[in-house]
């Protein structure tokens, strides 16, 4: 039987939507089904939330700004006996006893347009002007990705560029040498990818499929395997760090990939200092 997540929200719900996907991956086995009610700005739009949720297996998990919204959440869940999750009361009553600050308590609230925030912008910018290798940007990018098509490397800078880092990417293509200026950069801003060819070759005959193509060459076992061989070599060359990403969803291969870089710029610091 699945297990409704209610989604409450007196705003789009987002926030909440965005901590269901990490419960739901901690329950592999588990079928969900996800019911969002999204500006929910009365008590009779909660009674509704909560009267659909009556009766099943179900959460209800809720994002009220209001203090009076999240109490009446509170009373009309238990008159229901309906499991609940309150995911912004507790966090926005502890940073008010530490800070000494009210919560301004307005639904919608957008964080302030920050210095971090127009970092971001012109990091996702940069990943999209230096995709594949486009431009000469790699002087200026924090981290340089290189590996063959379809190892993630493009939604790996965009995300990469959301977190505030400048991401280049850099494919290698069999028969075609990667660019001279690859060889000169700082090596500790540099990770290869690679993943196992079974995977690639499944991964690139479900976009020949898709783009309705008929390159069959470059699906291909045999060419995938001279492709992560040539790759290789060129990552061997650059002695960069390589990480498998068959297996990885994007945020753990980010995460990856940033602990690996923080690492070796780390030890290369403390190379100079000593």
């Amino acid at each position: 039987m699945p297990v409704e997540l209610h989604i409450v929200s007196d705003s789009t719900g987002e926030t909440a939507a965005r901590l269901v996907q990490a419960l739901e991956a901690q329950f592999p086995d588990q079928e969900f089904e996800e019911v969002r009610h999204a500006r929910c700005e009365t008590i009779a739009d909660l009674e509704r939330a909560v009267a659909s949720a009556r009766g099943h297996a179900a959460v209800v998990v809720y994002t009220l700004v209001d203090k009076e919204m999240r109490d009446a959440m509170r009373r009309l869940c238990r008159r229901a006996r309906v499991h609940y999750c309150d995911l912004l009361g507790h966090p926005i009553d502890a940073v008010a006893r530490v800070s000494g600050q009210a919560a301004r308590m307005t639904p919608g609230s957008r964080a302030p347009l920050t210095p971090a925030y127009f970092r971001r912008i012109e990091a996702m910018e940069f990943a999209v002007k230096y995709d594949d290798g486009v431009g000469a940007g790699l002087d200026e990018a924090d981290i340089v990705l290189v590996g063959v098509s379809r190892t993630s490397k493009t939604p790996l800078s965009i995300y990469l560029g959301y977190l505030g880092h400048k991401v280049a990417n850099v494919p290698v293509v069999k028969g075609i040498a990667p660019p001279k200026e690859l060889f000169e950069l700082d090596p500790v801003k540099i990770v290869g990818l690679t993943i196992n060819a079974d995977r690639l070759a499944d991964i690139r005959r479900a976009r020949v499929r898709n783009l309705g193509a008929n390159n069959r060459r470059y699906a291909e076992l045999a060419e995938v395997y001279d492709e992560l061989e040539e790759a290789a070599a060129v990552q061997r060359r650059l002695g960069c760090p390589v990480i498998d990403i068959s297996e990885l969803s994007i945020e753990e291969t980010a995460q990856q990939i940033l602990r690996t870089v923080e690492s070796r710029r780390a030890e290369a610091a403390s190379m100079r200092a000593s």
